[in-house]
């Protein structure tokens, strides 16, 4: 009885392996040219890892190429677990390693965490990368906002409206979090403005237009931002309209208008004073002919009285 037990028991064992080699081998078969090829360029993944790959929804292919490619550049901080979690975190981890590769051989230290994060960060760390290496020029201000210059205005009140050229290049390890190419525009633009603002004389700016450049670069404005800024060059330098003296004009034209309301004032005052006289002087002629006719009563009454005779009033 117990050695038909134990038989049972082994077949069920040996059915069930068997069954288990057959779903693997089902799962693997596909993936059999994909192992070889991880197998023959070092890549070094076993049928096991791919066969979960699989089952976890994962490309193996694609991370077999990205494996293959991080072996082939000797990139030692590129593990097949950081490749399968990076991919389940939606990263596209061919474009990871080329970029770990370009980093590697322009030797600006990027590992593994910093690309992988800038990846998920929704960066092109490739093109970063070659920014970083192939520094790129940046016009100012961004003709697609419509402004084609910069307008400042010199102390002696004359408008220059100028154009720059700023060259960038990555700074990677402020990638993550830092300011975008925007802000760079910004800055140098309210760089140059103000920089022209505190030249004494337009024609200054005129004979030495880098003078406004090495101004705006000692100003840091890189500083919390995605970038580097290798250089500002002024493509481009004109002569505007006097501001100064439209201004002048304006404040004279708008003290004139004050004076002539002020004098317009003034008369309307002296209109009105004018009047007032003149209402004065006709009550007072008004109480005049009253006391000219009480004139006769009294003589009348003092004739009554006695006080008054005729020879008196001749």
């Amino acid at each position: 009885m117990f050695d038909s037990l134990g038989g049972i028991v082994l077949l069920v064992l040996i059915a069930f392996v068997g069954l288990f080699f057959l779903v693997f081998m089902w799962l693997l078969l596909p993936l059999f040219p994909t192992w070889i090829r991880a197998m023959t360029s070092g890549g070094k993944i076993s049928p096991m890892k791919l066969v979960l790959m699989r089952l976890m929804k994962i490309n193996p292919q694609v991370v077999v190429q990205a494996r293959i490619m991080a072996v082939q550049a000797n990139l030692t901080d590129v593990s097949t677990s950081g490749l399968e979690a990076h991919y389940l975190a939606g990263g596209n981890i061919l474009r990871v390693v080329q970029a770990l590769i370009a980093a590697t051989r322009a030797r600006l230290g990027l590992n593994w965490d910093t690309a992988a994060a800038i990846d998920l960060a929704g960066r092109d760390v490739l093109d970063a990368v070659r920014t970083s290496v192939d520094p790129k020029v940046i016009d100012c201000p961004d003709p697609s906002t419509g402004r084609t210059t910069l307008d400042g205005i010199a102390k002696n009140g004359i408008q220059l409206k100028a154009r720059a050229r700023v060259t960038v290049r990555t700074n990677l390890s402020q990638l993550v979090g830092g300011a975008t190419e925007e802000t760079v525009i910004a800055r140098v633009g309210e760089g140059i403005v103000s920089a022209i603002g505190s030249c004494d004389s337009h024609e200054r700016v005129l004979e030495q237009p880098m003078l406004i450049a090495r101004t705006v670069l000692d100003k840091g404005l890189d500083s919390q931002t995605a970038f580097e800024i290798v250089s500002i060059d002024i493509a481009d330098i004109d002569v505007g309209e006097n501001v100064g003296a439209r201004l002048q004009a304006d404040q004279a034209e708008a003290d004139m208008r004050v004076a002539r309301a002020k004098a317009e004032e003034r008369r309307a005052q002296a209109v009105a004073e004018e009047q007032v006289m003149k209402a004065a002087t006709v009550e007072n002629r008004a109480e005049v002919v009253l006391a000219e006719a009480d004139v006769p009563v009294a003589m009348a009454h003092a004739f009554e009285l006695g006080n008054l005779r005729a020879e008196d009033s001749m």
